[in-house]
């Protein structure tokens, strides 16, 4: 595991977005692994950016996004179709033929979730996966216990996740959908390259538990220990729970 730690997160999610274009740049026919999120905001606008002021090229890019919610349609403001159109792909010459997301109202959710799959592997795998960490520890919607052999599923979202991502439905927790459509761990760790990012002093202690603590299905975040090659991008707040060993072995950039 690759691990930097950069002096705030403007920084960090700059990094982030440069590491995804180098791979973008490096592939012919690149196949993102995509996720959504505040964290995640600052990344698709410096991707953005590159776009239109470097001629960064998604014309021949294709993406898989890790999750979405059952429920909501894709034009729905609050489900994960609009925030990557609205943040990311109606900004760049990415081909809407390229463009996957699970599909939440889908009359067939397993047969959906089993299409996805297949959609991957006929792309050639993902070449590189972007990660967030929840607030219980989890990638995708990996809800603890999610096992490492897990594939794309509907899942029954925690009540602290639905907490969190409160903000989209008027700040009521209730309103959140309780289930999603997400990505496994298994189908996650099948990618070519990790790429997890976290910000900010509320991550510090789940950060700190998937890259510290014990390798479990409890914390489903703390299965990229197990892949070869992952790096981990965190700004200060988020490091400031890891010890002095795993400091000491991170890449620190200067401020």
């Amino acid at each position: 595991m690759r691990l930097i730690i950069m002096p705030e997160s403007g920084s960090a999610m700059r990094l982030a977005a440069a590491e995804i274009a180098s791979v973008m740049t490096s592939c012919a026919s690149p196949v993102l692994g995509l996720a959504t999120g505040r964290t995640m905001e600052g990344v698709y606008g410096d991707l953005v950016r590159l776009h239109q002021k470097q001629g960064l090229d998604f014309s021949s890019t294709t993406s898989f996004n890790l999750d979405e919610y059952v429920g909501l349609s894709a034009d729905d403001r609050r489900s994960y179709h609009y925030y990557m159109n609205d943040l990311l792909f109606r900004h760049v010459n990415i081909s809407q033929t390229n463009v996957h997301l699970p599909n939440g109202v889908a009359a067939n959710l397993a047969q959906e979730c089993a299409d996805y799959e297949q959609a991957i592997r006929n792309a050639g795998g993902i070449d590189l996966q972007l990660l967030g960490i929840g607030d219980t520890g989890h990638i995708g919607f990996n809800e603890p216990p999610s096992p490492f052999d897990t594939r794309t599923r509907c899942v029954t979202l925690n009540e602290r996740t639905r907490e969190q991502n409160a903000a989209m439905f008027g700040g009521d927790p209730q309103k959140v959908p309780d289930r999603a459509l997400t990505m496994g761990v298994g189908t996650i760790l099948e990618a070519k390259h990790l790429l997890l990012l976290a910000l900010g002093s509320a991550k510090a202690d789940i950060v700190a538990r998937a890259l510290e603590g014990d390798v479990t299905p409890q914390v489903s975040a703390s299965a990229i220990r197990l892949h070869d090659r992952c790096t981990v991008i965190l700004d200060e707040a988020s490091a400031s729970a890891l010890t002095e060993q795993t400091r000491r072995s991170a890449d620190f950039r200067p401020r």
